[in-house]
């Protein structure tokens, strides 16, 4: 029923004028006179139809006086108190009277009446819009045009006014209503923008001006109704015309909504293009197309189809740009240059679409169309900034535009992909990789692209030959330093190339001589000086680490002259403040300045700068506040604050790029990729501060940083946050001079002001210690910290980390406090990445710094089971949770199961070696533990802890010699490390302490005991042996592990130096390894007296009496070793006798106590040798005692040397003594000549120290006893084997080789009558010979000593001592009867000769021809 009526009403109302007039209508009917029946029942009528909500309107034209009907539509206001229906029933009475009334038919007057009412509305302000321009409605305006329509919708109802009359009407009218009033009838359903847009052309212009006018139009700040309703009139509109677009029924509609947007596309594209001022109605038009506004009003396919339409139009729009001109201006088009509003277009294009959908869509654009190259390029980088996984998905395209472009020698897929992925490098490293890199990856090989065939190739170069003159030079290097490869036969194609790309260069004024010396050149082509200083940089590195300046320096010096000289030279001048102690760049210009490299005048105007450098403050660069980088970063770090806390991953994204280009303008000096390989940046730990504004633009982006984090955790914990804060920190990595001044900063945070950051600082700065690891292990960025112990680089958080320290309370406490927020941040953030990088969110150092402060500050964690984790929830909120302290965190982060897995891996464990390294430099005195503690702490470490603990996971495995190792080690290592922090109060009394426990431990196991003498020495030998070349540097660095060493001996027991073994039954000594030892490297370490230290012999004594007291014999032990040592070990020997004194009451005490009473008999023995020995002067001298004769010759020289006897009389006992007749005494007297050479040579080296005059009289009684035996002879001679041999192990080897240099002084002073008497002596003359050979090898290598400043006058220099020497010698040589020396001799001594003296080998030949075969024989 109802609907048959409604086609009915619809049937009359289209046919009204088809037929007749109105005016005939409404004639013929006023004829009738109704009855008063028949008006009650037709009002009956009336309000039945109304009641059942039938349609009722006929179209009619309205006649008469229009202005009298003004206020009908009004009439509703005397009806507040009934229903809408029967207010609607009155309005369209009163309507109806007014109509019978005028003669006119209802639904026109209707039409007629409301069209009249909303142009008052509109204009009843016309001269107030015309000043102000306004474009919409006023408040009130608004709110009568609500009243209007909403008496419209009651007269709608009433079936009384007619929608498709009203749009005719609206249509006609010259002056159409502003666009809100058409979307007011819209919303209000009395007149859809359907109905006006089915009109002509007129429309259409009209409809696209009042878009644009209302796009440009700002509502007064008051107004914030009306800014609301003008975004969704627009939203609106473009749904009604996305919708229109889409019916394939109504072409009319659609082509024109078609139009009218591609209208208002063009119109944003123009203002782009040309630059204009209205940014803001482009701005506006960009937001009125997000997808979900369109959507309420379209479908998603509609919604779909327009976007991609709009996609296609912004692409291929004007194309007027050729190829030419985009490889040229490619650079300009980047994110951070391109204009803001068509990034945002191409955003908002994008939206709806996959990174898939929109690669693929550019391709079949790019395929089928001729576009405009800006916006394609700018759309790359805005997909590329906006999508993570764009860089992927452009990755693959350019991998099938390659293809396609080889498989088929399309040269414009080719064009197409070198054009994309030079877009794509623009954006750098953190987007996509550089185009070498890229280049490399796709032509470097010998699977490229090209290598297929040799067409291929000629494709390739042909196409790269095309582009040159087109090119910016930074493309032109790259493919001249890594260029593509090609087979040694086509090796001239290429050359081709490369001489064409060279000659364009030089066009170009940037030929090959502009190209850096370790260039690798970005993609962003960074000027020449910018590549100067990293040439600098790099060749200063390499000459700190070789000590040389390299060859590529040096080439560059010469066939790279003006490289060299305009762009290395100044960039390595650059006037600064120079330090006081002379840095490696110091050292470098010195070293060129020696080499002639660098020119004077150059060189002193460098010192000149410098030096006013110093005199003045460094002041901003930015002199126009306007331009004010750090408020311009300040700006854009609180829009980017507002996306993170909002979470518009894609909006932070395109902030992060627009922070990226201004850090680029404060910090220029780096290049825009980082060089290949791994960056390395230099920490100058204790260097100045940066400028003001380099410090400033850091701190804004730490305080940043922990705002970010702070406000993002407020929201979500870090494992529900987007990725914002990995991409903020790549951001900051891809500047190299940014990075720098980062990592100086975070060190002096760490390092000096730990105690002053708040909670919220800690907590950022551990959340970007976590991303900075992150960023690290990918990116690579190596730190070499200087000054530094570790020679090698580290990374860059381990770099920063070594910052923290752990010496004193306040230190420990903020490093625990940082590193439990760092390490609760990356066990929450890695639990939503997957497992092969979960972790890579915990910084292993510190990871470690934990480890080791936990157990030290929280004593229950010590006990607590690590095999049993318990799993607690609420991990990052109680590092957030103001009222949570530090320790409640610490407890809960330690039995938290991740924390608990991560020991099981080896990188995270904390080894014993690097406890002990980190507990030796804790100071004592301001530990945060007292001394009871420390050591109850320290004593569960060792013990409890790392000594069960397995080798793999960083213990000692239940082995105490391990255990003993690492502490010696340990403790070693300290001492070497700083002798003079030692001694300031560090815990190393402590680890002492621990080591002398585990000594004293192990002693009392039988089957640990005899293994501490094997572990002591061996960890010296092995540190002595380890030592570099021989040098002073090495000669003093081996001096100061010894001292070291028997520093840590002393502290030790001396029964552990020397071992009792089992033979036959019996307990013996065994002092192998300590005569090794002392042979080996003690010796070393005598000062120029040849004696151990008074302390270390005492010590070493006590550990021989101690272990003979454990043998079966210990008084035969004794004596044993004292025979062995005068052969073995004759340092040992000398210097006991010679420290007797002092000696003899300490060993004598401790024996006493210690020993039995049959060690002490072997103290009297060395004593009966002393008082023997004072007793040669007198009258009637003791017997010698039954001592070897080393021990009785190092007592003489005791006495001689302390003064205890007269020269002269000494001299006269020692004729008394008959070595000719006595063998023992024979070489008591030998062993005592070699004492006192050696004693002449001390006064040769130091006479500041000796007496020469001295020493060189004793020596002379000495040889006056000797002169006539043929033992004295054989200290000289090296090779022949003697019981004279041993002696020389009592010396240096440096006093070893010098031996030779004494021997040739001392036969110079000598009488000729002596000189005479030691030519007859056997074996005289070999020693003489060979001793010159080795003091004239000396000379030539360099190694003579010097002449002494404290030396008299008449002392000769080395040449005149060989002068005279060789003179003696070919006298004697002369002299001595032919059988002086053997054939073999003679062949021997010749053969030395022959290449460093002919003369006095010619001499012995000559000497041999007069020799007899039978003597020899004989």
């Amino acid at each position: 029923m109802f609907g048959s009526n409604k086609m009915s009403v619809s049937a009359s109302c289209e046919s009204v004028s088809q037929k007749r007039s109105v005016s005939s209508l409404l004639a013929g009917r006023v004829l009738k006179k109704p009855k008063p029946e028949d008006e009650e029942q037709l009002q009956g009528e009336v309000i039945q139809l109304l009641e059942q909500q039938q349609d009722l309107s006929s179209l009619f034209r309205e006649v008469g006086d229009a202005a009298a009907l003004c206020g009908t539509l009004n009439v509703a206001r005397e009806y507040q108190g009934v229903s809408a229906a029967v207010a609607g029933s009155m309005l369209a009475a009163e309507l109806k009277r007014r109509a019978a009334r005028l003669n006119v038919a209802v639904p026109g007057l209707a039409v007629k009446m409301l069209l009249e009412r909303l142009m008052e509305i509109t204009e009843e302000e016309e001269e107030k819009e015309e000043e102000e321009e306004r474009q919409m409605l006023s408040p009130p305006q608004r709110t009568r045009l609500a009243e209007v329509l909403q008496s419209s919708r009651e007269l709608l109802s009433q079936g009384v006014l007619c929608p498709r009359l009203l749009g005719q009407e609206i249509r006609k009218h010259q002056n159409l209503p502003k666009l809100e009033v058409l979307y007011h009838l819209h919303v209000h359903n009395v007149l859809t923008l359907k109905h006006i847009l089915e009109s002509e052309e007129e429309v259409r212009r009209w409809l696209v001006s009042q878009m644009k006018a209302l796009c440009g139009w700002m509502p007064p700040q008051e107004e914030e109704e009306t800014r609301q309703v003008q975004q969704k009139v627009l939203s609106a509109v473009v749904g009604v015309l996305v919708s229109g677009q889409d019916a394939a029924a109504e072409r009319k509609i659609s082509a024109l909504c078609s139009s009218v947007l591609d209208d208002m596309l063009f119109w944003l594209l123009d203002s782009v293009d040309s630059s204009q001022s209205d940014a803001g109605g482009a701005q506006r038009w960009i937001q009125v197309l997000e997808a979900s506004l369109c959507g309420v009003s379209a479908s998603p396919e509609a919604l779909q189809r327009f976007f991609t339409h709009s996609l296609t139009q912004t692409l291929t729009y004007r194309p007027q740009l050729t190829v030419s001109d985009a490889i040229s201006l490619q650079s300009q088009w980047t994110f951070a240059k391109s204009s803001h509003t068509l990034i945002a277009l191409l955003r908002q294009l994008s939206g709806i679409f996959t990174v898939e959908q929109l690669l693929s869509h550019l391709q079949k654009v790019l395929e089928t169309h001729e576009v405009n190259w800006k916006h394609v390029l700018s759309f790359c980088s805005t997909v590329l900034v906006y999508y993570s996984a764009a860089q992927h998905g452009l990755t693959e395209l350019l991998s099938r535009l390659l293809s396609a472009a080889f498989h088929g020698y399309d040269l414009e897929n080719m064009i197409t992909a070198f054009l994309l992925a030079r877009q794509a490098s623009l954006e750098g490293p953190a987007i996509f990789p550089s185009y070498s890199h890229w280049f490399k990856m796709c032509f470097g090989g010998g699977t490229g692209f090209h290598a297929s065939s040799k067409k291929s190739l000629v494709f390739l170069l042909k196409f790269l030959s095309d582009l040159v003159p087109f090119e910016p030079p930074q493309y032109l290097k790259v493919h001249i330093l890594h260029p593509p490869f090609v087979p040694l036969k086509h090796r001239g194609l290429l050359m081709e190339y490369v001489s064409l790309a060279k000659t364009r260069l030089a066009d170009l004024k940037e030929s090959v001589e502009d190209m850096g010396l370790y260039e690798d050149v970005s993609a962003a082509g960074a000027p020449v000086q910018c590549q100067a200083v990293q040439d600098v940089q790099k060749a200063v590195s390499l000459f700190e680490t070789t000590g040389r300046i390299s060859a590529t320096v040096m080439e560059a010096s010469i066939f790279r002259r003006p490289y060299f000289l305009t762009r290395f030279l100044p960039a390595l001048l650059t006037p600064r403040v120079l330090p006081v102690k002379s840095d490696a760049q110091m050292s470098f210009i010195d070293a060129l300045k020696k080499a002639d490299k660098i020119p004077a005048a150059q060189y002193s105007s460098y010192v000149e700068s410098c030096q006013r450098e110093r005199q003045r403050k460094r002041v901003a660069e930015c002199s126009d506040s306007s331009d004010d980088p750090l408020e311009v970063l300040n700006v854009q770090l609180q829009k980017l604050t507002e996306f993170i806390v909002k979470g518009d991953h894609e909006e932070m994204s395109a902030q992060l790029s627009r922070i990226s280009h201004t850090l680029s303008v404060v910090f220029p000096g780096g290049p825009d990729e980082p060089t290949h390989g791994q960056t390395l940046i230099r920490l100058q730990v204790d260097a100045p501060p940066t400028s003001d504004l380099h410090l400033s633009v850091i701190d804004a982006i730490m305080r940043n940083f922990c705002q970010c984090v702070v406000e993002a955790s407020r929201e979500n914990p870090p494992n529900k946050q987007s990725p914002w804060a990995s991409s903020y920190v790549n951001t900051l990595l891809t500047n190299t001079q940014l990075l720098s001044g980062l990592l100086h900063r975070l060190w002096d945070l760490f390092h000096n002001q730990g105690t002053s950051l708040s909670p919220a600082h800690i907590l950022g700065l551990g959340a970007f210690m976590v991303h900075l690891h992150n960023a690290s292990t990918s990116h690579n960025p190596l730190v070499q910290l200087e000054p530094s112990a570790q020679p090698e680089p580290v990374s860059v958080s381990d770099a920063v980390s070594s910052a923290l320290v752990c010496r004193t309370h306040s230190d420990m406490i903020f490093c625990v406090r940082l590193c439990l927020s760092a390490v609760c941040y990356g066990i929450c953030r890695r639990e939503s990445s997957p497992q092969q990088q979960q972790q890579d969110f915990i910084p292993v150092t510190l990871y470690k710094k934990l480890l080791y402060l936990l157990p030290r500050l929280l004593p229950e964690v010590r006990r607590t089971p690590a095999a049993a984790p318990l799993q607690q929830p609420g991990l990052w909120s109680s590092v957030t949770h103001s009222d949570h302290s530090w320790k409640e965190t610490a407890r809960q982060l330690w039995s938290h199961a991740g924390f608990q897995q991560l020991q099981h891996r080896a990188q995270h464990q904390l080894s014993f070696s690097e406890w002990l390294s980190v507990e030796l430099r804790v100071l004592r005195g301001e530990d945060i533990l007292s001394d009871a503690e420390r050591q109850e702490y320290q004593q569960w470490a060792c013990s409890e802890f790392y000594l069960p603990r397995p080798e793999e996971d960083g213990g000692c495995g239940g082995d105490m010699r391990k255990l003993c190792s690492h502490l010696l080690t340990a403790v070693m290592d300290q001492q070497l490390r700083d002798l003079r922090e030692s001694g300031r109060g560090t815990c190393f009394p402590d680890i002492v302490s621990r080591l002398q426990e585990v000594v004293c431990e192990m002693q009392s196991s039988s089957l640990c005991r005899f293994d501490l003498c094997d572990l002591l020495f061996e960890e010296i030998s092995q540190r002595c042996s380890s030592a570099a070349a021989p040098s002073v540097g090495s000669e003093l660095s081996l001096q100061r592990t010894l001292q070291t060493w028997n520093r840590v001996l002393l502290c030790l027991p001396a029964l552990i130096l020397v071992k009792v073994k089992t033979d036959g039954g019996r307990r013996k000594l065994d002092c192998d390894r300590l005569v090794q030892h002392v042979n080996q490297h003690q010796r070393k370490l005598s000062s120029s007296a040849a004696l151990l230290p008074l302390n270390l012999n005492t010590h070493l004594l006590r550990g021989l009496f101690s272990a003979a007291e454990r043998c079966d014999h210990p008084a035969e032990e004794v004596r044993r070793m004292w025979t062995h040592f005068s052969s073995s070990c004759p340092l040992l020997l000398i210097s006991t006798v010679c420290h007797w004194p002092a000696l003899f009451p300490v060993l004598s005490s401790w024996c006493s106590r210690v020993c039995v009473g049959e060690s002490l008999q072997q103290l009297q023995l060395i004593t009966d040798c002393q008082l023997w020995a004072s007793s040669l002067e007198a009258e009637e001298p003791l017997p010698p005692p039954p001592a070897a004769p080393l021990l009785l010759a190092a007592s003489l020289h005791r006495v001689l040397r302390g003064g205890e006897v007269k020269r002269r009389s000494f001299s006269a006992a020692l004729r008394s003594l008959h070595p000719d007749r006595v063998a023992q005494h024979k070489q008591a007297l030998v062993f005592l000549f070699f004492l006192s050479v050696k004693d002449f040579l001390s006064a040769l080296l130091f006479p500041q120290d000796w007496s020469k005059e001295t020493e060189l009289g004793a020596c002379t009684e000495l040889l006056a006893v000797l002169v006539d035996s043929s033992d004295w002879p054989l200290l000289f001679t090296s090779n022949e084997r003697s019981v004279y041999q041993s002696v020389t192990m009592a010396t240096t080897e440096e006093f070893t080789r010098l031996m030779p240099w004494a021997f040739c002084c001392l036969l110079l002073q000598q009488s000729a009558d002596l000189q005479q008497r030691a030519l007859r002596a056997t074996g005289f003359l070999q020693a003489a010979v060979s001793c010159y050979i080795r003091t004239l090898q000396l000379f030539l290598d360099g190694d003579t000593p010097p002449p002494s400043g404290h030396a008299p006058e008449d002392e000769m220099e080395a040449p005149q001592i060989l002068k005279q020497t060789k003179q003696f010698l070919l006298r004697a040589i002369a002299q001595s009867p032919p059988n002086a020396l053997s054939s073999g001799q003679l062949r021997q001594l010749q053969g030395e000769c022959a290449d460093v003296d002919p003369e006095v080998a010619a001499a012995l030949s000559v000497h041999s021809d007069c020799g007899s075969p039978e003597m020899d024989f004989l």
